[in-house]
């Protein structure tokens, strides 16, 4: 019973660990493979284990690129078509190459892992393994020996050609096959060699040989020295040195790729997408599927010091108190799957999560509401030092429509091109963000009039230039949504009069994929979108998955109308408007183009974006594709959230941003603090306990005066003396 006075959900002295506890929203990871990953949950594990060539100084806005696994941050060499050098300031159109040569930090070690292990022989131990000599192993924390080994250029030059593989998903390799040159015919060679490979084995088979990407050299990447790493990009791409900060390009040692590729692995889930191998400051030791995933410090990392600039007011906050001291700081990060909004709440409130959800930076929107609305809570929070700050960020959410599908895609005739326009113009319309914003303001966020936030170079957004003229209109310097009505006339225009097919007479019905299972959580956001429609008498049929499914029907194409977010990976327009570049669409060639949207006119003007450096012409260029964008409707353009970070004040050093994902080894723990603030926040309740001993008291004398009164008394039921 006093054991049951404890209300931890973590085992006992984890309030005195340096041990960072927080949570994840409905799943684990579906990727942390670098190659495969493109989800910002993912990214908890991505950018905590792995070092891409370049990462953002934690504490500069704007956001200034620093080097990470480099030395230094590379300036390209521009070429023309003789393969002559030409100066930094040539014209766009001479430029036929682009070379980077990037400097390899030297000495940098990957984490212990049995791939590097060998014998004494030299041999590595556990590259020949026979089906069945797995055994009961489930981690690779379950071999016996590991190893390590440096760092070096070759390990990026694999990690790039990896992109062209067929054996999983690979979202940015048609991006990336238009700028590194070489990279298209390579993926066609990948793709023969494999099938050379598995011919004649079971395709039903989890395991497949090892597809040995040093076997085959790629023109657009190379390493001419041990430590320096030579990418060429066909013509000038400025926007290159921001991939350049993402695990895309983390490094991935061929011995990993190896040692996951025996008998018996993949059945055991042992592979790079649950136990990633890299040089970064932690490493997976755990990783229970739905359940729980802990990472602990890399005995192998080399320390990096904190920094010890930043902007003004970060002094103030404490930001620049650990300048110099050697990061990581925390020993381990625990994160726990949470199904349910409610009990995540709970232990945040009581203290038991450090940070609510570790890559999430607007989860501290809940709590200003709740502190709003509640006199008695806003003390509670207050006493508790719970302040959530608010700010703008460079990340959005919209409704968008499958635009190969016959309904509200393109269409195949100009007719009905215009008429599926229509349509998707009138539900943007009836989509109502403004009062999505006053309904759910833990989500809340400014209504969006086109696709790029404001924090990101070429928005227009809150001046009247960004006006979306479809759904809006200037009225006292205002945008005001335009009337239901405008969205019933375009309704009969597209051929469905009152949501009823003018031809056939039957309902218009669609469907809406959703990435999350319909919790009581995310309930009445689904309703609310219901009714959204159900304003032009469409009926709409929800469709609401878990995360991975969802994943899975739009990479098949079969969605219709979709809910989505989208975190900048870097601050550039391209970064927003490929998502809606041709090539890139999901359902055909697996990139991050959801809706499928092509339009030749918007393809080009973003073959021309990409080349161009910030200024007066690339915002006319920016402005024509947005014009694009608004006409065609391929998205309803939703919001813009506030950014407000839910994290304890024993946690040091936070300063969130979406764009800054390798913050583990930023952050500080006072666990000193969190085991007293949780002590107190916790006190065990009492009095239950004591009513429970006078009851049990009482009924006990009860028994005894009732056993006494019997043995007084004699045959005939007389009370004797």
């Amino acid at each position: 019973m006093l054991a049951g006075c404890n209300n931890s959900p973590w085992p006992q002295g984890s309030a005195e660990a340096n041990v960072l506890y927080t949570a994840m929203q409905q799943s684990t990871p579906r990727h942390v493979d670098p190659t495969a990953s493109y989800w910002s949950p993912d990214t908890l594990v991505t950018y905590q284990v792995y070092e891409p060539l370049y990462g953002y100084h934690y504490l500069k806005r704007p956001f200034e690129l620093v080097p990470k696994a480099a030395e230094a941050v590379a300036k390209p060499r521009y070429y023309d078509k003789q393969g002559r050098e030409l100066p930094e300031e040539a014209p766009d159109e001479l430029v036929a190459e682009s070379v980077y040569d990037v400097p390899i930090r030297k000495g940098v070690l990957f984490q212990p892992h049995p791939a590097f292990a060998k014998d004494e022989a030299g041999r590595h131990r556990y590259h020949d393994m026979k089906p069945g000599e797995l055994g009961d192993r489930q981690t690779p924390l379950a071999f016996e020996h590991t190893g390590t080994r440096e760092l070096v250029a070759e390990d990026f030059v694999y990690a790039l050609k990896r992109h062209a593989t067929p054996r999983i998903t690979a979202p940015i390799s048609g991006l990336f096959s238009e700028f590194v040159i070489g990279l298209k015919d390579y993926m066609a060679l990948v793709r023969a060699e494999d099938k050379k490979l598995r011919e004649g084995l079971d395709p039903a088979s989890q395991d497949k040989p090892f597809l040995d990407f040093r076997r085959w050299p790629l023109e657009g990447v190379s390493a001419p020295e041990k430590h320096l790493l030579r990418i060429r990009i066909h013509g000038k791409y400025p926007q290159w040195k921001y991939w350049m900060q993402m695990t895309f390009l983390a490094p991935i040692p061929w011995e990993a790729d190896a040692f996951y590729a025996q008998p018996g692995m993949a059945a055991r889930g042992l592979s790079l997408d649950r136990w990633p191998v890299g040089t970064g400051a932690f490493m997976v030791t755990e990783f229970i599927p739905d359940r729980r995933i802990v990472m602990r410090r890399n005995p192998n990392f080399r320390g990096e010091p904190y920094p010890c600039e930043g902007m003004p007011g970060d002094k103030e906050r404490g930001l620049l108190d650990d300048c110099g001291k050697t990061m990581p700081f925390l020993d381990g990060i625990v994160a726990t799957v949470e199904r349910e909004g409610t009990p995540m709440k709970n232990k945040f409130r009581d203290g038991y999560y450090d940070l609510e959800i570790f890559e999430r930076t607007d989860t501290g929107n809940d709590y200003i509401v709740d502190a709003m609305d509640s006199e008695e809570v806003r003390e509670v929070y207050r006493q508790r030092g719970m302040l959530f700050g608010r700010s703008a960020d460079v990340n959005n959410y919209i409704v968008g429509f499958n635009m190969i599908d016959p309904v509200i895609g393109m269409g195949d005739t100009p007719e009905q091109r215009e008429r599926n326009r229509k349509l998707r113009q009138a539900i943007s319309i009836a989509i109502d963000w403004e009062e999505y914003a006053k309904i759910f303001p833990r989500k809340a966020g400014a209504t969006a009039q086109g696709p790029l936030p404001k924090g990101i170079p070429g928005s227009r957004e809150e001046t009247p230039e960004g006006l979306n003229p479809v759904t809006h209109r200037l009225e006292d310097g205002k945008f005001v949504r335009r009337p239901l009505e405008e969205a019933r006339k375009l309704m009969a225009q597209a051929g469905y009069p009152n949501g009823r097919d003018a031809k056939t007479g039957k309902p218009l019905v669609i469907n809406y994929d959703y990435y999350s299972a319909p919790t009581p959580g995310n309930k009445p956001e689904i309703d609310w979108m219901v009714r959204q429609f159900a304003k032009l008498d469409i009926q709409l049929e929800v469709r609401a998955t878990d995360n991975n499914q969802f994943q899975d029907k739009v990479r098949k194409g079969k969605h219709q109308v979709f809910w989505l977010g989208w975190n900048a990976d870097y601050p550039d327009a391209e970064n927003f408007l490929f998502l809606l570049y041709g090539p890139n669409s999901k359902s055909v060639s697996d990139g991050e183009n959801t809706a499928n949207y092509q339009n030749p006119e918007y393809d080009r003007l973003f073959s021309q974006l990409k080349s161009m450096d910030d200024g007066p012409q690339k915002q006319k260029v920016i402005d024509q594709m947005v014009a694009i964008l608004q006409k065609d409707a391929p998205w309803s353009f939703g919001f813009y959230p506030y950014a407000s970070l839910a994290a304890q004040t024993w946690v040091k050093n936070t300063k969130p941003a979406i764009l800054i994902r390798d913050h583990g080894r930023y952050l500080r723990l006072d666990a000193a603090e969190r085991a007293k603030r949780q002590a107190e926040w916790n006190q065990p309740v009492w009095w239950p306990l004591l009513l429970i001993v006078a009851a049990v008291g009482a009924a006990v004398w009860g028994v005894r005066h009732t056993l006494a009164r019997r043995e007084r008394m004699n045959a005939r039921g007389e009370l004797l003396g």
